[in-house]
């Protein structure tokens, strides 16, 4: 699967900055995640539906990436955060929703 990640317009890559700020094990998992993405697709990561196009990767108890399937074998990762509450702030779904709009 062909995987891109959000990039400001200035080239800042947000979602891996986001995993590489993360702690060791949780940096870990995440750029698991990608891997297994890039060789496996979907298959087997724990995913739910947001709104729409946009769905997303639970991954690391509370660590979120916002996703929209661009066509079948391309992925767009918009958005990567944290889950604080019960389930993700709406300032956060709003932002990959934000972003969604901006690639498809």
């Amino acid at each position: 699967m062909r995987i891109k990640t959000y990039k400001t317009s200035g080239g800042k890559d947000l979602i891996l900055k986001y995993i590489d700020d993360l702690p060791r094990e949780e940096m870990l998992e995440g750029y698991s995640i990608i891997k297994r993405l890039k060789y496996d697709g979907l298959n087997g990561l724990l995913t739910r539906q947001i709104k729409g196009k946009v769905w997303e990767i639970k991954f690391y108890r509370h660590n979120r990436i916002f996703y929209v399937v661009v066509e079948k074998d391309f992925i767009y990762l918009l958005h990567a955060c944290k889950k604080q509450k019960g389930k993700a702030e709406k300032f956060e779904v709003d932002t990959a929703l934000k972003r969604a709009k901006e690639i498809l």
